[in-house]
């Protein structure tokens, strides 16, 4: 398989930072080429073309991101914990890694229709992530009873998104993470989480 070989990482590594700091519309191939220290014609081995490089891109960070997340709520007891270790991971591995998240916050908003339905499908792995915490809190009564699981979804990761595109619009000029305590109160009050007053301090 393609994305276990060595270059391919490579390829999609150098093509984050080509994209984050040029755009992707004037991300050239051999831009991303030349970063990854390879052949112009290397990276037609591995991706048919810039948009397919995007894609595959997001594909391969939103599995690491969902496999990091799932690891990380895999070890907490209560639906609290597990929303506030989400947020927080949610926060710090884009914090961590700016020229990621100036591609996932402003350069996979392309306007062109085909990819934005191929970015949404790549999506639903985090979305279902985020369902089973939502479902597992109605089950322990720990979230309201009639929770509307789809739109408490929609919130969670609205609201994670436009906090980080904000941060990233204002030049990541604060600690994206100093906010998480505050987020994390916010969406247990939303889902009428109980005990929510003393949660998140």
């Amino acid at each position: 398989m393609k994305r276990n070989k060595p270059k391919y990482k490579q390829i999609i590594d150098a093509a984050v930072i080509v994209i984050a700091e040029n755009g992707y519309h004037q991300a050239q191939v051999s831009k991303i080429a030349k970063q990854a220290g390879v052949a112009d014609g290397t990276i037609y081995l591995y991706f048919k073309n810039k948009e397919d490089i995007l894609i595959s891109l997001f594909k391969e960070k939103m599995s690491l991101f969902v496999d990091k997340i799932e690891e990380v709520i895999a070890g907490k007891q209560t639906v609290s914990e597990k929303l506030l270790v989400m947020i927080e991971n949610h926060c710090k591995i884009l914090s961590d890694d700016h020229h990621l998240a100036i591609v996932t916050q402003l350069e996979l908003r392309q306007s062109n229709k085909e990819i934005r339905l191929k970015i949404n499908d790549v999506l639903k792995g985090y979305l279902k992530l985020i369902d089973t915490i939502l479902v597992s809190g109605v089950e322990s009564g720990e979230f309201s009873a009639n929770l509307d699981v789809r739109l408490a979804r929609q919130m969670i990761f609205g609201t994670l998104d436009e906090m980080v595109t904000t941060w990233v619009m204002n030049e990541q000029k604060y600690d994206l993470t100093a906010q998480v305590p505050t987020i994390h109160k916010l969406l247990l009050q939303g889902c009428g989480g109980r005990n929510t007053i003393s949660l998140g301090g």
